[in-house]
């Protein structure tokens, strides 16, 4: 039982009579009478185990974007159900009306619309809804948790959708989609046409000059249906907080925008989020639509605090093809992290396959280390040089070792990435 803020008024309203008239009686009967309001409001209150529930939810919704959950009530009593509604959403869901009013007659239902703005990727539970059945009088109320589960699944924000029009508009040209046509070694042959001044001479077909009687030229396009596997490294190094959001979040938007670019590019991409085991695994290979199949995947992953087991993703890869490919290892360039695991790791990939490191840097490194207006910051600002140097040596040994290095920040990780993919192809090296 519950008692209402009338109660407490009506209780101060009863220290008037004792007041006035002091002595045990006075007592005796305010007490009564008070008891006997209870009593009867809490007798005539609809109850709340006669309420059924009901919920529906969106199936998904991006990260920062509004959504509304259903919760439907059935009064299946014999009175009419006064009572406030209380939803249990998680705090990171942002329920913005979870407590309600409700007022439904015998036998009626009514529907409760809870506005939510999730501030966390990810699967968001809620476990029940609580009711807090008033009587007539608005004194006292039976409170009963019914269980309604529900999950609202918060997909990735996919912000660097933004840079795909234009991403996109570079791979048409280079498909010989636009004006534009190119030459390179390893490309696919697309077309005959006159030879224009500029072109090279190199290009030119001697046997179709001779049938036609005009300088016949070549024209090239990227090769297609080349593999592209992205390991996403989910381990301790993910959990990193940068700019706001945490290395694992940069890392999905960064693989979001490559698999989508090079899925629309003709090649056949497959993404792989790993630390000591597979945490998520998606294919274009497979039937439907792979963005979606891609950020429902990635939704729920989060940072493991464990070390990642470099050695393991040379097997992932094997599971994954077993012929050349451009490998995107997704991870950190740390010191530590990368001298133990990822150069061994990327010395034996790039014996067979195309190799591209992204990591994302942190900016207030940067700031760091021009900032030495005092002794702390002196201090930290040779700290701050110290790690950038060990990055750069680290960078330095992976480019000798004919690894192709993305080391930007969270904001321009994934189109450098992208723009990276695209020089790739141009040159004909995938």
């Amino acid at each position: 039982m519950a008692i209402s803020g009338r109660f407490f008024f009506l209780a101060l309203a009863a220290l008037i009579p004792i007041v006035a008239f002091p002595g045990l009686l006075t007592w005796v009967l305010a007490v009564s009478v008070l008891l006997l309001v209870l009593v009867v409001d809490v007798a005539l209150a609809a109850s709340p185990r006669q309420v059924a529930v009901r919920r529906t939810l969106p199936s998904g919704v991006r990260l920062g974007e509004p959504a509304t959950a259903v919760l439907r009530l059935f009064n299946n009593s014999s009175v009419m159900l006064r009572a406030q509604v209380k939803d249990g959403w998680q705090p990171s869901a942002g329920a913005l009306n979870a407590l309600a009013q409700v007022r439904i007659r015998a036998g009626e239902r009514a529907a409760l619309n809870v506005d939510l703005l999730p501030t966390r990727r990810g699967d968001l539970a809620t476990h029940h809804a609580t009711i807090r059945s008033f009587g007539p009088l608005g004194m006292a109320a039976r409170q009963h948790t019914i269980t309604a589960p529900g999950v609202l699944r918060v997909l990735p924000p996919f912000h660097s959708k933004r840079h795909l029009p234009s991403k996109l508009r570079k791979l048409r040209e280079l498909d010989g989609k636009a004006a534009v046509q190119i030459r390179g070694a390893g490309t696919e042959f697309d077309s005959l046409r006159d030879y224009v001044r500029g072109d090279d001479v190199r290009s030119i077909d001697w046997r179709a000059t001779a049938r036609r009687q005009d300088v016949v030229v070549r024209t090239w396009r990227p090769e297609r249906d080349r593999r592209v596997v992205i390991v996403l490294d989910t381990s301790r190094t993910s959990a990193t907080r940068i700019e706001d959001e945490s290395a694992l979040d940069t890392g999905i938007e960064a693989s979001l925008l490559l698999a989508v670019l090079a899925e629309r590019g003709g090649d056949r991409v497959s993404l792989v989020a790993y630390d000591r085991r597979v945490r998520a695994k998606v294919s274009s290979t497979g039937k439907g639509n792979m963005l979606n199949a891609m950020v429902q995947g990635l939704a729920p992953l989060e940072p493991e605090l464990i070390e990642l087991n470099a050695q393991g993703i040379a097997g992932q890869v094997r599971d994954v093809t077993a012929h050349r490919a451009l490998v995107v290892l997704v991870t950190s360039l740390d010191a530590g992290a990368a001298e133990e695991g990822l150069i061994p790791l990327v010395t034996t990939l790039s014996q067979k396959h195309l190799v591209v490191v992204a990591s994302v840097r942190d900016p207030a490194l940067e700031r760091a280390r021009l900032d030495r207006s005092t002794s702390t910051l002196a201090y930290r600002a040779a700290a701050a040089e110290f790690a950038l140097n060990r990055r750069e040596a680290i960078t330095a040994y992976l480019k000798q070792a004919g690894v192709e290095v993305v080391d930007a920040a969270p904001q321009e990780l994934p189109p450098k990435l992208a723009d990276l993919y695209i020089r790739l192809k141009a040159a004909g090296r995938l």
